[in-house]
């Protein structure tokens, strides 16, 4: 649902974070049938809710799995020597950078 025609754009319905969060169904029910939203918090916009083309939506397609991604991550994290002997040394230097 457009609202108003100026200057040559369409503005947006509007929608609260907290609305969102309460009735995020309804939200992309909206949102699927055509309508852009800008999210606000606070009252100052945040975000803009809008449905996805197939440009946006075309590189997905060529995304590894998540399974091979985590693979390759696990494999180049065996290749590496951990820096600290365990969390607790780490953590100790984390805490005395200065």
């Amino acid at each position: 649902m457009l609202l108003k025609y100026s200057l040559g754009r369409y503005f947006m319905g509007t929608v609260t974070a907290k609305h969102l969060k309460q009735k995020t169904g309804e939200i992309i029910k909206r949102v699927r049938s055509g309508e852009r939203l800008t999210i606000t918090y606070r009252g100052k916009p945040v975000a803009i809710m809008a449905p996805s083309t197939s440009d946006e939506t075309e590189g997905l397609e060529k995304l590894r799995s998540f399974e091979e991604a985590w693979a390759d991550i696990e494999k180049t994290l065996g290749k590496t020597k951990p820096g600290f002997k365990g969390w607790k040394e780490a953590t100790e230097w984390a805490r005395n950078r200065t």
